[in-house]
């Protein structure tokens, strides 16, 4: 049975005492050894929110994980990323022992830094569970060491370097896990081809059926709801293919559409833009000008 109420963590020490482990080092910011965690089975489905950013590099999965038609290449280690306040559910734990790493840092512990800001910039903060990372064993082994080398840092050095280091340490770690991300789209093409040819002919034809005049223009999220993805995932997975954003394709298939209808038919700007989805024509004459350097009336009477 599905526990309704979610089981709120705000602060590093709480997690400790919620994973039954002896009371952290430093208050802010954490390296948990998984093999330190007993392991349990939940009596009923668990949701959790954690309040803080939280970092976990598992191993020893006893179950293959399938993306799409396809199962993952790589079974070293799997990544995934929380940002505060994001719920995720615990169904059952496995038989066999999950081995690996938590790295758990309280957002008070970036404070001054630009890291804090930089953090929110990456998107697999914000991916769905079926979206992890997935490491080759040369990058599990990087990973494990910066992990190794936070718990030495934290544990046994801590002084009036201790907080600049330790964010030298998580930044590192970060910019690896955007690298290994890129690498994880590149080597999984087929898929990413895959979602990208349907993420073009949900667009379609949500401007053929004529969407746009009675729900407006299409959002990110809708674009990854129907395709079953996170719309970060999406978003990134888009740029590492082409270059561009999921709303930089919605925006260049509005210009090509907006340029149809300005030399093919006799409707007005104004309706133009109704068409389109646009609920205010001065936002449709804004984009156009951005992207074509003229306005859609000067456009227009080019072609006069």
């Amino acid at each position: 049975m599905k526990n309704s109420n979610p089981y709120f963590l705000n602060s590093v020490s709480e997690l400790h005492h919620f994973l039954n482990i002896k009371k952290p080092t430093h208050p802010l910011v954490s390296v948990v050894n998984l093999d330190d965690i007993n392991s349990f089975v939940a009596e009923e489905m668990m949701t959790i929110v954690y309040n803080f950013y939280t970092i976990n590099l598992k191993k020893n999965f006893d179950a293959k994980v399938k993306y799409g038609q396809q199962y993952y290449d790589f079974d070293n280690g799997t990544m995934s990323f929380y940002a505060p306040k994001q719920q995720f559910s615990i169904e059952e734990t496995s038989s066999v022992k999950v081995e690996g790493w938590m790295l758990v840092i309280h957002p008070d512990f970036l404070h001054g830094y630009p890291l804090a800001k930089k953090i929110n910039e990456y998107g697999f903060f914000d991916y769905a569970t079926n979206e992890a990372l997935h490491l080759s064993e040369a990058e599990d082994e990087i990973i494990a060491g910066i992990m190794q080398n936070l718990q030495r840092e934290i544990v046994e050095r801590i002084d009036s370097h201790t907080q600049d280091v330790l964010i030298g340490h998580i930044d590192l770690l970060l910019s690896y896990c955007n690298r290994f991300y890129a690498r994880q789209f590149n080597t999984r093409k087929k898929v990413s081809g895959d979602l990208l040819i349907r993420f073009e002919a949900i667009l379609k034809e949500y401007f053929n059926e004529d969407k746009t005049e009675t729900a407006g223009l299409p959002t990110v999220q809708y674009f990854a709801d129907h395709l079953f993805v996170s719309a970060n995932y999406l978003n990134d997975m888009l740029k590492n293919l082409t270059g561009q954003t999921t709303q930089q394709h919605l925006h260049n298939y509005l210009i090509e559409q907006a340029k149809e209808l300005l030399t093919a038919t006799n409707l007005s700007v104004n309706e133009i833009a109704y068409q389109l989805g646009f609920e205010y024509p001065q936002s449709f004459n804004k984009l156009f000008k951005k992207k074509t350097l003229m306005t859609p009336l000067e456009f227009k009477q080019s072609f006069n």
